[in-house]
């Protein structure tokens, strides 16, 4: 199969330890996978699970998170066919602008069009989500892409 050959489950809570496994293995932050009310998907092929990524929807803004694919999967283009579909995946839910914070990813997010903006620029929805508010640290990059519906 190709990269952007994969299938797509949403892990319902209580049912994403493997996503929090592979986060933990990576460095990012895990408290609250099984809590939050945001959406997770993975990503599998022939070969197994190509990566994750979540989404938070806060009306027509959201939170992009967790776009993890494993080391050993890496540079093959999975990560940018994940990053598309939940792009696509954002506008079918009506979701006109996307934020992301990162600590390690700000090249990458910016090759897709995601511009860095001030942390406090972020609207007050976004802002209380958990990631924002206690998980990624004061340091990580925030950064946003607008986004066209479909028509």
């Amino acid at each position: 199969m190709t990269a952007h050959a994969f299938a797509a489950d949403e892990l319902p809570v209580g049912k994403r330890a493997s996503l929090a496994a592979l986060l933990a293995s990576t460095a990012l932050p895990t408290d609250d996978i099984d809590v939050t009310s945001g959406r997770f998907w993975r990503f599998r092929d022939a070969h197994g699970d190509v990566g994750f990524a979540g989404l938070e929807v806060c009306g027509a803004d959201a939170l992009l998170r967790s776009v993890v694919v494993p080391a050993e999967r890496r540079g093959q283009g999975h990560g940018r066919a994940i990053l598309a579909w939940m792009l696509d995946q954002a506008r079918r839910l009506g979701v006109r602008r996307v934020f992301l914070l990162t600590t390690t990813a700000v090249d990458f997010f910016a090759a897709a069009d995601f511009t860095r903006i001030a942390r406090d620029a972020a609207p007050a929805s976004i802002r209380a989500t958990s990631e924002f508010a206690s998980l990624c640290p004061a340091t990580a990059a925030c950064m946003m892409k607008p986004l066209t519906l479909h028509r």
